[in-house]
């Protein structure tokens, strides 16, 4: 699974194949069936495993800080985590199928990460489902953008990052007055 991680990184999890996996292991392709379970199998693995990982790169960057310098650090970690491994990243994007049990557990870890954070600013129940949805999709779109070569202005993209999260910030910080 390591090295389909690996190749997701690559390639693309889109373009990640039993086929490519096969060859880059230096085996033959009906080899893999008696590792793995197929491609469906094998990219809900990576996608549990992301959502693992990533729900502790988020957590051990947050730990031990509270409400703006905790988004802050959660955003660049976020962050530097999705470009590091765009394949992997890529992975979490989706909601557990319903029933998965280790999907939905991975999900859930990352989800109480920011709902953590977001406790912080007084934010709890749908208030709270809402600011992760902002965060995450601002996060996401940004990451989005930068890995398809979408910024090609000539500011610094760090510069442009920062800013959005500063503005998430403010965001973050009205809804808190909002809910006192």
């Amino acid at each position: 699974m390591v090295e389909a991680e690996r190749m997701a990184d690559e390639v693309g999890l889109a373009h990640l194949t039993l086929a490519a996996l096969a060859e880059r292991l230096g085996v033959r392709q009906p080899s893999l069936y008696k590792h793995i379970d197929g491609m469906g199998a094998s990219k809900r693995s990576i996608a549990v495993r992301a959502k693992t990982e990533l729900a502790d790169v988020m957590s051990r960057a947050a730990v031990g800080r509270s409400r703006d310098d905790a988004i802050r650090v959660l955003a660049s970690a976020y962050r530097t985590w999705a470009r590091g491994h765009p394949g992997r990243y890529a992975a979490t994007v989706h909601a557990p199928t319903p029933g998965d049990v280790d999907d939905e557990n991975a999900t859930a870890a990352a989800l109480h990460v920011v709902l953590d954070v977001l406790s912080g600013y007084g934010l709890r129940d749908d208030d709270a489902i809402d600011a992760t949805r902002a965060l995450r999709s601002a996060l996401h779109g940004f990451i989005s953008l930068e890995e398809a070569g979408g910024f090609g202005l000539p500011v610094d993209i760090d510069r442009s990052f920062n800013g959005l999260v500063d503005g998430l910030v403010v965001v973050l910080q009205s809804l808190a007055t909002r809910t006192v």
